[in-house]
């Protein structure tokens, strides 16, 4: 019977097992997902991060790119145009129109060295400010420190053009070799302080003189009121022309006779200011001694004899007249002014009207159309009577033409009717006001109004086929037209430009420009260049540094979330 029951009872377990088995492995699979939920919840979360941190990193990677982007950029730009603000009311960092229009045609590689370290600028300007409130008690700018700023503006400018304008600064105290390069195409001395301009195999020196004459005194100052005049963009630019002009003109200056001087002392201001006017467009002048030197049309392409107070020889009356003829090939000019007081000058006069141009012995003088003007050479102001332009095509474009022509004490001009083969045409003219005045005490004038010749210019030629070459002879009636106080107001007369232009004209020379000097105004709220320089580091590198680094903190923050 116990066997039995054993066997009835065996199914009974066997299942029973089962269920606690079952039970077993279902408590198993719920243990393992619940051990595994925090894994698969931590993989969620530390994949969550990384995309966030990713892009964060992404971000900041941008905003870097994008800095150096555009700081490569601006540097690019700054080489091709000016990106510094000029603030100053006077505009003293910027260049004039007349240079910017010079550079842009300049098709030539530049060299500009200045034989001085850039911040002795700096320490001149600080120097003479100290000196003028020390000895003088005088607020005065001397802002010599514009200068290499100025020098830059040329490098930037020159660069939309064929050619460029490299500067560079060197101490030749510490390294004198540096100029041993311009000893074979230059025979002055180089010192420290100068800036060397050169082009190929030209040189133009201008020495520590011309530079601390860039900024002067203007001769309008007082002892109360002192205002400073900047002059070397005139300089520099002109000593660029010079030296990458491909066809200069040479032109002798006649300033003595046998070693004695063809004009009075006093009239030293109208004969250098002519000369420096020249010579800063392109012109080689050299003096010329008319007894001693020879007139080779070789040697001059034109001659310049101005207020002479001495009649010449019928030898050199014959010698000029050989010059112009030129073995018959012409193209030779000459320039005459006549002095105000030399009298009769009988072999002259015969030669002028050889060319079809007598100088009369009166002056013209108008009540209306008159302007006073400071003569140096007079050493006083007068009323200067004022021309008008007979010949647009002989004066060309003025920057400015509402700027009077003035013309102190002009003898009038007159063109005489000869059977020869001149051609004289009126340049400049006065107003139709205008009479004539006796030149001394007791001579009669000419009441008559109407207008008279100032300035004239004859022409011989000849014609060889197609071409036609021609020799001029051009004569200012005024002795004072080219005075140094008129040609350097360039702001307040045209003569300058207007001389230039018609002695260009003659000589068939490009047309050259006259850059006015600028008036420096005082107490401008201006950076120095020790701030200037400190507001470029701050923009081109603090910055790009700060923005950086506040991406870099920010990533790492939230890579720790």
């Amino acid at each position: 019977m116990g066997k039995n029951k054993d066997k009835n009872n065996k199914p009974e377990t066997n299942e029973a097992a089962e269920q606690v088995q079952e039970a077993a492995e279902t408590a198993a699979e719920e243990i393992n997902e619940a051990a595994q939920e925090p894994a698969k919840t931590k993989k969620k979360h530390n994949t969550k991060k990384l995309r966030f941190g990713s892009l964060s990193a992404a971000v900041v990677a941008l905003v870097c790119a994008i800095v150096v982007v555009l700081n490569l950029m601006v540097s690019v730009l700054a080489k091709r145009t000016p990106l510094k603000l000029d603030l100053t009311p006077d505009n003293r960092y910027e260049l004039s129109d007349e240079t910017i229009d010079f550079l842009k045609t300049l098709d030539k590689d530049v060299e500009i060295t200045v034989t001085t370290p850039k911040d002795t600028f700096a320490s001149m300007a600080a120097y003479f400010k100290q000196m003028y409130a020390s000895y003088y008690g005088m607020n005065v700018d001397m802002p010599y420190d514009m200068i290499p700023e100025i020098l830059d503006k040329y490098s930037v400018y020159a660069e939309g053009s064929k050619g460029s304008v490299d500067v560079r600064y060197v101490d030749i105290n510490k390294d004198p070799d540096v100029v041993n390069r311009y000893s074979g195409i230059y025979n002055g001395t180089i010192g420290e302080g100068s800036i060397v301009v050169a082009a190929g195999e030209r040189v133009k020196v201008l020495t520590n003189d011309d530079v601390m004459g860039m900024i002067t005194t203007s001769s309008t100052s007082t002892q109360s009121s002192i205002t400073m005049v900047f002059a070397g963009e005139s300089a520099i630019t002109s000593a660029i022309r010079n030296v990458t002009d491909a066809d200069p003109i040479t032109a002798g200056f006649v300033k003595t006779v046998s070693g004695l001087s063809v004009y009075d002392a006093g009239y030293e201001s109208v004969v250098t200011s002519l000369e420096d006017l020249l010579a800063k467009n392109g012109y080689d002048c050299t003096d010329i001694d008319l007894g001693t030197d020879q007139l080779s049309p070789d040697d001059y392409d034109m001659l310049v004899i101005a207020v002479p107070n001495m009649d010449f020889t019928a030898d050199i009356i014959q010698k000029l007249g050989d010059f112009l003829y030129n073995n018959g090939a012409y193209e030779r000019d000459l320039l005459y002014i006549p002095s105000l007081y030399s009298g009769s000058l009988p072999n002259i006069e015969e030669f002028l009207a050889g060319w079809s141009i007598e100088v009369g012995d009166k002056v013209i003088a108008d009540e209306t159309n008159v302007v006073q003007a400071p003569v140096a050479t007079l050493n006083s102001l007068v009323y200067a009577t004022t021309l008008n332009i007979t010949d647009t095509d002989a004066v060309g474009v003025l920057p400015n033409e509402s700027l009077p022509i003035a013309a102190p004490y002009t003898r009038e001009l007159n063109i005489l009717s000869k059977n020869n083969e001149s051609t004289a045409k009126v340049i400049l003219s006065s107003a139709d006001t205008s009479y004539t005045a006796a030149m001394t005490e007791g001579g009669e004038g000419d009441d008559d109004q109407h207008a008279r010749n100032a300035v004239v210019l004859s022409t011989e030629s000849v014609a060889e086929q197609l071409n036609v070459y021609e020799s001029h002879v051009l004569v200012f009636g005024s002795s004072f037209m080219t005075d140094s106080m008129l040609l350097n107001y360039t702001t307040t007369y045209n003569n300058a430009s207007v001389v230039l232009n018609i002695i260009n004209s003659m000589t068939g020379k490009e047309a050259g420009t006259v850059i006015p000097d600028k008036t420096l105004q005082q107490n401008v709220i201006a950076p120095t260049a020790g701030q200037a320089r400190g507001i470029r580091i701050f923009v081109i590198y603090v910055i790009p540094v700060l923005i950086a680094a506040v991406g870099i903190v920010v990533l790492l923050r939230r890579r720790n979330r």
